[in-house]
């Protein structure tokens, strides 16, 4: 059900690869899969940027040092000629669920060090709560860590990141909920996550609306989401709990629409469950 990384691997860039911004790693690799491959350039909603972008803007700041939200963090990678960021969420004391392609660097096909890593809950404007390096992934067990492809299929983008630290004991963690297919229309879904535009806050997507469809074990909505909100957590409200059902992917086009794509609980449950239980 899982591979897991533990032998720490070079990473160097070529001279010829550009410096990238902060808002998001290169999520080239999956146009295979049908996803928007600039979907950053359009805030991730709609045909028109100033659409999309607005949207993005909309979303509600929240204080990122108070509960639930201190769980989630930015997952960051820096070097000399790269840094990215993604987002977070801690899901037990030393576990962090993020995006499969959050840990891959496409431009290079290597997969980024868990050391190289870094972990900040509760970000907001310059500094957080909490920090720790990586120390290993678990991801699908579709991956093949000797390859220096990336293998996974939309609803296999998930990674528990493991940490050196235990920092969830101090700030805290969210639970993960596999979610029901009754009872659906009772719930309110939200998106929280460190948009490109917004990279320094933590900002919440309200206007998800339920679930359209279903692929296997992926939530389609329509999540104001762009480039940096990868490895958000879709968040559900149970008895006033704040509770995981799903870490965002990407966006993918359906017609002339753009749907966020979320990869469900169901996916990722069992292996969080083994690793929690250590």
């Amino acid at each position: 059900m899982k591979a897991v990384f533990t032998v720490g691997i070079l990473f160097c860039l070529g001279a010829s690869d550009a410096v990238a911004n902060d808002e998001g790693p290169n999520t080239g690799y999956l146009h295979q899969h049908s996803f928007v491959s600039d979907f950053d350039a359009i805030c991730g909603l709609g045909k028109a940027m100033s659409k999309g972008c607005e949207a993005i803007r909309g979303r509600e700041i929240v204080d990122a040092s108070s509960v639930p939200w201190r769980a989630i963090g930015r997952v960051n990678f820096s070097s000399i000629q790269i840094r990215h960021h993604c987002t977070g969420t801690l899901v037990s004391e030393r576990i962090v669920l993020t995006a499969a392609h959050c840990l891959y660097n496409s431009a290079r096909k290597m997969w980024i060090p868990p050391e190289a890593i870094t972990f900040v809950a509760g970000f907001q404007r310059g500094s957080g709560l909490a920090v720790s390096r990586g120390q290993r992934f678990v991801l699908n067990e579709v991956e093949d860590l000797t390859s220096r492809d990336f293998q996974s299929a939309p609803h296999q983008d998930w990674a528990l990141l493991v940490l050196q630290d235990p920092i969830g004991r101090d700030v805290g963690y969210l639970d993960i909920f596999q979610s029901a297919p009754k009872g659906l229309e009772q719930w309110d879904f939200k998106l929280a996550g460190y948009t490109g535009l917004r990279p320094n806050a933590l900002s919440v997507a309200s206007d998800c609306g339920l679930p359209l469809e279903s692929w296997p074990n992926t939530l389609l909505q329509r999540c104001s989401a762009m480039r940096g909100d990868s490895g958000a957590p879709l968040l559900v409200v149970k008895e006033d709990d704040y509770l995981v059902v799903g870490v965002f992917s990407s966006i993918v086009s359906r017609g002339e629409e753009n749907l966020s794509l979320s990869v469900a609980a169901a996916e990722f449950l069992e292996p969080w469950s083994i690793e929690y239980g250590k």
